[in-house]
């Protein structure tokens, strides 16, 4: 039931954020995705999964756009994947399914002309906010057992490079940290109750992130906007 509203309220938002738009794009997302945190690989970026969704912008003028996605990634977490010996000895290990939906700016360094009929190609920036679900972990009798599931909120902090491959197809790629407001993204801190106070490790002072890098493949189509409103 959470899963069903979580979906609907997304797609609510993206009919909301593009109904009146001049100049969109629409398309997908491929990658992979995973989480910074206190059990499995120290590496900031080391997709353990595949991960896909679909991605929405209004190009509001040639240097900003308003943006919308939905993303669906499986997180696996596993502590022989970590170069750090004392995770690697501790054996611990959590897999579980995440969906996301954010809506942002996206920024563009240089001027994106979608009309002018040339190759062109831009890095941007993204950020906005994102709400994701995901399932909720503690450790019991020396492994990580699923207790329930919730949804929370994240900053996403993006960068990417885009190029436009014909007058209608643009490709991107780009690489995202979600700073979460929750720390128990891999089991190290359950919140539930204060029961599971003596469960938590790790380094309980720190929120997680997660990490997503891949691609995206977009259609882009509408007339052509005047930017003199703002």
């Amino acid at each position: 039931m959470i899963k069903m509203r979580f979906i609907f309220t997304t797609l609510f938002l993206l009919v909301f954020a593009f109904a009146k738009a001049q100049t969109y794009e629409l398309g997908v997302m491929f990658g992979g995705a995973s989480v910074i945190g206190d059990v499995g690989s120290t590496q900031y970026i080391d997709p353990s999964d595949g991960a896909f969704g679909l991605i929405a912008k209004w190009n509001r003028s040639d240097r900003h756009s308003f943006r919308a996605s939905f993303l669906y990634t499986n997180m696996i977490g596993d502590d022989n994947d970590s170069d750090d010996i004392s995770r690697d000895l501790r054996g611990l290990n959590y897999n579980y399914n995440l969906i996301e939906a954010s809506v942002g700016l996206e920024y563009t360094f240089w001027e994106w002309d979608l009309y002018s009929g040339k190759w062109q190609w831009t890095p941007y920036l993204y950020t906005g906010l994102t709400a994701f679900q995901y399932d909720l972990f503690a450790l019991e009798n020396g492994e990580l057992e699923k207790y329930g599931s919730t949804i929370d909120a994240a900053i996403p902090i993006i960068f990417g490079a885009k190029m436009t491959l014909t007058r209608n197809l643009i490709l991107a790629a780009e690489i995202g940290a979600r700073y979460t407001f929750t720390d128990n993204l891999d089991g190290s801190n359950p919140v539930r109750s204060k029961d599971f106070d003596e469960l938590r490790f790790g380094n309980v002072n720190n929120n997680d992130w997660y990490v997503f890098s891949g691609i995206t493949l977009t259609y882009t189509f509408g007339r052509q906007p005047c930017y003199c409103n703002f």
